[in-house]
């Protein structure tokens, strides 16, 4: 049975793709700080190794005997850019744990609005984090899957977009976003690891192209949540807010780089390699 551990398994985007790892066949171990959080999700499916991303000799246990590694880390909102950071720290420390083992494949979740760095006088010590990661994948020697996704149809039910019973928006979307559900992602990343073909990188993108704007009234017009309301302020308050707070900043720059990244289709080769995800906003939605 091929052998993967996942970081990262119990967040919004880990926990669909390690149910899909778990169904393929793979033999999954999580990596948590918090065993019993993860066991009320995957119960006795998955095998637990308890630590964290400062521990190098739990990195080194967690690893040993494994063929894949999936790595989805993220910022937390709160957090300041000289704090431990997974993606910074976090990841030298996975890496520098890999070179002594026997992995065959890393996966690393990154995204497509990231590449928005640098545009329209655009910089966000976050998104030069995630560039960087992607070099250091790149060089450390193991053979990896890069993947690109656009906003996930997850953002608009319990992640960026949602806080409570509001659907909240700031400023102007500018651009569609092709949005992906995480399960449709979830098999594209398992149909990579099969693959095994040297280096990949992947952009994902789902079939429907819809601005923030746009996304937040279909979702509402046809959810069943009756108490949903879509609110939208001026992107200057939210910066403004930022400067006294790291979580309003974090959401000013994720909402200013999604309003303005010029996202166009480019997941042609990957739905051909991994499959055309099947997923339209309205099936996640109902």
């Amino acid at each position: 049975m091929r052998k993967i551990g996942i970081i990262g398994a119990t967040g919004m985007l880990g926990i669909p793709v390690t149910q899909v790892f778990m169904e393929a066949g793979f033999e999954v171990t999580v990596f948590v700080r918090d065993i019993e959080k993860a066991k009320r999700l995957f119960g006795d499916r998955v095998q637990y190794i308890r630590g964290d991303l400062q521990d190098m000799a739990a990195l080194r246990h967690f690893l040993t005997g494994l063929e894949y590694l999936y790595l989805n880390l993220s910022v937390a909102q709160g957090s300041a850019e000289d704090d431990f950071q997974p993606e910074r720290e976090g990841l030298d420390n996975i890496l520098a744990a890999a070179k002594a083992s026997s992995l065959k494949r890393i996966g690393y979740l990154s995204s497509l609005v990231h590449l928005y760095q640098g545009q329209n006088g655009f910089h966000w010590w976050a998104f030069e984090m995630k560039n960087t990661a992607v070099n250091k994948i790149r060089s450390a020697g193991i053979p990896y899957s890069i993947f690109y996704p656009s906003t996930f149809m997850e953002s608009f039910d319990k992640g960026a977009y949602r806080q409570g019973n509001f659907i909240a928006l700031a400023g102007k979307s500018r651009f569609k976003m092709f949005l992906i559900a995480a399960e449709d992602y979830g098999r594209q990343v398992i149909r990579a690891f099969e693959l095994n073909p040297g280096n990949q990188e992947f952009v994902i993108q789902g079939q429907e192209g819809f601005t923030a704007d746009e996304a937040a009234r279909f979702y509402k017009k046809y959810s069943r949540k009756t108490n949903l309301r879509v609110v939208k302020a001026p992107l200057f308050f939210l910066k403004l807010a930022g400067k006294f707070s790291n979580k309003f900043s974090y959401g000013a720059k994720i909402i200013e780089a999604l309003n303005n990244y010029p996202e166009k289709f480019e997941a042609g080769e990957t739905w051909e390699l991994l499959g055309k995800p099947q997923t339209r906003f309205i099936d996640y939605i109902h």
